[in-house]
């Protein structure tokens, strides 16, 4: 037994995610010989202690001598009592292989549970969820240890790191990734509803992969997007749960000390770091160029979530897409929205999404979703619909909404530009259907400028005309006063589009 008492920084939410700090410190670790023959396991234990000042990561080393077929580890920490407004003890787990644990070593990667498990098993044949099944090899392994939150009285933890000996004689893994189709619902250029952000048991999620397919199917959409938080293992199963009808993406919920960014959209197999900060810009922008070079989208997730963590503080001309509503309409939400509008008056457009976020079987899967144009059901067209800003963002399945501009004989839709003189008067219309006690306002630069109170049926043609010399942009917004689904935010949002542009492109 070693023991190991350190220091730390700050941190995130008990029982979460976490990331950060460029440092690579070290525990006492564990050597294993090679044991005697007939031996079956070997145990050995490591205990030690953080204080509030230590740095976001730690590793601790296991010699893994030729020979096993399987490595078991469970930790546990206390959770001392700590005053109101006190954050107590919450820490991390996760393993790198002897291929290396070096910021960026995607081979080293073998897996990653966060706060949600207390123990995990890897192995050729198979994983705990969250961890990548392969041969256990000889070397130097690193079990990595994230002291997510400290109480002042100190973290004292225990990691035990069980060695099964012996030939393997199952069969390995085989990965079986998603199909790169769902032709029963591909409907060639149409609008498809997906949800990008979810979570399952790979991650800290309730839901299993058969169990998320099937609730994005009742939810009526077309394509899902699996984001488990700093993990690539629930990549490699979906191909053993997708229907002909529900499209699956693949993504990553890069889960770090300065916010969360998912990367959707990647190949199979993609694992993106999330160990370092908003104030390591550099490594922020290695990340996402990896995601772009892989096809794939930045999504700055939930940027006012109030958990330490949580909040987005990367640079926002890096990312592709703004998450402005996360989940049932809060005031996060709102505040996501306020700061999203004022960046598009400020010049710097970034397409808005929306995303349920779903962890457990009480979060509603498509509350919200975003409704996206794109050519076919395909990642490559539903990124790049995604990518314009050709999409709006809804409610549920029940949600419809049709905006456009029209003006000097041409006309323009969610994403576009209308080409018209700053004389030119434009007709901004909206259709809306499924929407009963909800108010319709079209937006500009200036704010809200038109507003009307849908009728008990739920449908409603809404029309205002305006001048690209006043308007260099307009969107829209459907709310309900009353509140919405798992919400009683007044005023909650019902469904909003990205801009339509009005003018000369040079015009703003």
């Amino acid at each position: 037994m070693s023991t190991g008492e350190l220091n730390r920084r700050n941190l995130f939410r008990a029982g979460g995610v976490v990331a950060a700090g460029a440092a690579m410190s070290m525990v006492p670790g564990v050597s294993f010989a090679v044991p005697a023959p007939g031996a079956g396991q070997q145990t050995k234990t490591v205990t030690g202690t953080f204080r509030p000042d230590v740095p976001d990561w730690y590793y601790l080393p296991v010699d893994v001598p030729r020979g096993v077929k399987q490595i078991d580890v469970v930790y546990s920490y206390d959770k001392p009592s700590v005053p109101a407004g006190t954050r107590g003890n919450a820490c991390d787990i996760g393993m790198f292989g002897p291929e290396g644990h070096e910021l960026g070593t995607r081979r080293g990667f073998r897996g990653w549970s966060g706060g949600f498990r207390d123990r995990f098993s890897i192995s050729a044949a198979e994983a705990t969820p969250g961890y990548l099944a392969g041969p256990v090899t000889p070397g130097r392994w690193h079990v990595i240890l994230g002291p997510y939150t400290v109480a002042p009285q100190g973290l004292n933890y225990r990691v035990d790191v069980t060695l099964t000996f012996g030939r393997d004689t199952s069969k390995p893994f085989q990965p079986n990734p998603a199909p790169e189709t769902a032709p029963a619902r591909d409907r060639g250029r149409s609008w498809y509803r997906g949800d990008s952000h979810l979570h399952t048991v790979h991650s800290d999620g309730k839901r299993t992969p058969e169990q998320l397919v099937a609730d994005a199917r009742a939810a009526g959409l077309d394509f899902i997007v699996s984001t488990d938080h700093n993990t690539s293992s629930s990549q490699l199963v979906w191909g053993d749960y997708a229907t002909d009808d529900l499209l699956i993406l693949n993504g990553e919920e890069v889960t770090t000390r300065s916010g969360h960014w998912p990367a959707i959209g990647v190949p199979a197999g993609t694992w993106i770091d999330w160990r370092y900060r908003a104030a390591d810009p550099r490594d922020f922008r290695r990340f996402t160029d990896q995601v772009h070079r892989a096809g794939g989208l930045v999504t700055a997730a939930h940027p006012f979530a109030n958990c330490f963590g949580c909040t987005y503080e990367f640079a926002y001309e890096i990312a592709d897409l703004v998450e402005v509503w996360n989940g049932p309409w809060t005031p996060e939400d709102e505040a996501s929205v306020t700061h999203w509008d004022g960046l598009l008056r400020g010049g710097r457009w970034i397409p808005a999404i929306g995303d349920s976020d779903a962890h457990n079987p009480d979060h509603t899967v498509a509350l919200p979703h975003t409704v996206v144009q794109a050519d076919r059901l395909g990642r490559a067209e539903l990124l790049a619909g995604l990518k314009a800003g050709r999409s709006w963002l809804a409610e549920s399945k029940d949600v419809q909404l049709g905006f456009s501009v029209s003006g000097a004989g041409r006309t323009a839709g969610i994403g576009g530009r209308l080409v018209a003189g700053i004389g030119t008067p434009v007709e901004v219309r909206a259709v809306v259907r499924g929407v009963p006690g909800t108010t319709v306002t079209f937006l500009d630069q200036l704010g809200p400028e038109h507003s009307e109170t849908v009728p008990e049926s739920g449908a409603a043609t809404v029309t205002w005309t305006t001048y690209p010399r006043y308007s260099r942009w307009v969107r829209v917004e459907v709310r309900r006063p009353s509140g919405g689904p798992k919400t009683t935010t007044p005023n909650a949002m019902v469904a909003m589009s990205n801009p339509i542009f009005l003018g000369a492109a040079d015009a703003g």
